[in-house]
């Protein structure tokens, strides 16, 4: 969220097209052009007039100022008033004001007129600076008025145009805010278009007034009220579906085998037999594969759950993402993952907490147990799938509503952690968790959230498969993989601050 904001006024604020197409007009007929059809002077609406003039009717530089004088002979008791405001904008300067927004105008319209038609409207009391172009035809370019009215806005301090949004209708506007080195944010109620913004490069774009508030006000929503019963039940609730169901899937699927290795002879591959060639036990492939059966019936059964959270969710977060992250905050990501990922599993083999723990060593023989694509498809694919949807898509996004992001992002690592049901799985669930979640507010895309939960797992198992790993199993390659993790989640964190 930024605090200072730079408001065009025509298209912006104010639609303007009767008084500002009808002086047009009027300014045209003084020199025998008539144009009838107030649409096609909409392109007046925005850009400085002379350059209007110039550009659509091939006056020179004499010939466009007499037209301006006529215009303004008209604009200047009449015209100006032939205005009114876009539904909503009141009731968002208000919002704005009440959250201790810094708000000014920047307008290439001339500063007396943008004065009388902000008090017109009652809204000038909002605007600590106004700001536009000069009678005599000086500071009429964007990027002029908007370095005035950063000046004006921050006084004798520092002018930090990190924190300052420029908000327009048109293309010159957001090229003004480019070459003033603020950000720009395009309007399409406007008289811009989508295509006009996009290829100019805008670095964000609403379509309403109601979402042009959302943007601006955004990370100042209050955060739903729930009784701390609700909060718990929301949480346990599909989680104890998940469990319940995953377990029973589970055993079903042991006794599905069961029967059919009981029937049949042979099947090497999923049973261990006696010498009498009797049914002993699931080998490590058989085990698999009914722990993927149990993880995708747990998934199934809170699916339609999470579907609608993650609906909610990315509708909440829209306005929050509008401008595409840069390829490197994706090559960050992955940085922070892959070395968070490779670093703490070498630390827990050279720490030794692995062996010291039988529950730990239990899942182990379970998961490596397999052949190599069976495991990898189960613990590289299907389960960080079955485990996203409730511990991202549903915990996660229950939580966030209620507490502050980053103890939501804690407090899901946490939940996660627990589920495991060993001290070594919980301290990466911990780490890995609240990157996950961090991940899916930072893109605000779910998938990243799988992305870094698929992309620790297939590393984490892999890892155990390479004949190289006990070469990496030393302090230097540990302390190095942790560095580059931390390191590349930093950098993100430095990239755009999320909380």
């Amino acid at each position: 969220m930024k605090k200072y904001l730079l408001f065009d006024l025509d298209g912006t604020l104010t639609d303007p097209k009767v008084g500002i197409c009808t002086c047009v007009q009027y300014a045209l007929s003084s020199f025998g052009i008539e144009e009838p059809d107030l649409d096609k002077l909409e392109p007046f609406i925005g850009p400085p007039l002379k350059d209007s003039f110039m550009k659509y009717y091939d006056m020179d530089d004499a010939r466009a100022e007499a037209a301006i004088e006529k215009y303004r002979e008209r604009f200047r008791d009449t015209g100006i008033f032939e205005n009114k405001l876009y539904d909503g904008i009141p009731q968002m300067l208000n919002a704005l004001n009440s959250q201790g927004m810094f708000m000014a105008v920047a307008s290439s319209k001339p500063t007396e007129f943008v004065r009388r038609i902000l008090e017109h409207f009652g809204i000038a009391k909002y605007f600590k600076a106004v700001v536009g172009s000069e009678m005599d035809g000086t500071r009429v370019q964007k990027e002029e008025v908007i370095n005035e009215a950063l000046k004006q806005l921050f006084g004798n301090w520092p002018v930090e145009k990190s924190k300052v949004y420029m908000i327009g209708d048109r293309s010159f506007d957001v090229e003004g805010a480019r070459k003033a080195g603020v950000e720009s944010v395009g309007v399409t109620y406007g008289y811009g278009s989508m295509e006009e913004l996009r290829d100019a490069k805008c670095d964000y774009i609403v379509r309403s007034v109601e979402e042009l508030q959302k943007f601006l006000l955004r990370g100042t929503e209050k955060p739903e009220k729930a009784t701390a019963s609700q909060r718990i039940w929301q949480m346990v609730l599909p989680f104890l579906i998940f469990f319940l169901a995953r377990n029973i899937a589970v055993n079903i699927g042991v006794v599905i085998l069961a029967n059919i290795g009981a029937r049949i002879s042979g099947g090497d591959f999923l049973f261990v037999r006696n010498a009498g060639g009797e049914l002993e036990t699931l080998t490590g492939n058989g085990a698999v594969l009914v722990s993927t059966f149990g993880y995708v019936v747990g998934a199934l059964c809170i699916i339609k759950m999470a579907k609608r959270m993650l609906a909610k969710t990315a509708e909440d977060m829209k306005l929050l993402h509008i401008k595409a992250e840069p390829a490197k905050n994706y090559a960050l990501l992955a940085g922070a993952t892959a070395g968070l990922a490779i670093g703490l599993n070498v630390l827990f083999l050279l720490s030794g907490v692995i062996d010291g723990s039988e529950a730990y060593s239990q899942v182990a023989q379970n998961q490596y147990g397999a052949w190599f694509p069976i495991g990898l498809i189960c613990f590289g694919l299907i389960t960080p799938v079955a485990e996203e949807l409730l511990f991202r898509g549903i915990i996660f996004n229950c939580i966030r509503r209620y507490m502050k992001l980053s103890a939501a992002m804690l407090v899901s690592a946490v939940f996660f952690a627990l589920y495991h049901g060993n001290s070594v799985q919980a301290l990466y669930a911990v780490v890995l968790g609240y990157l996950m979640a961090y991940a899916y507010e930072y893109f605000g895309d779910f998938r990243m959230a799988l992305a870094v939960h698929i992309g620790a797992n297939v590393l984490s198992y892999v890892l155990s498969y390479l004949p190289v790993t006990s070469a990496l199993t030393n302090w230097p390659v540990c302390a190095v993989c942790l560095a580059v993790g931390a390191a590349c989640a930093w950098m993100l964190h430095k990239e755009k601050k999320i909380f």
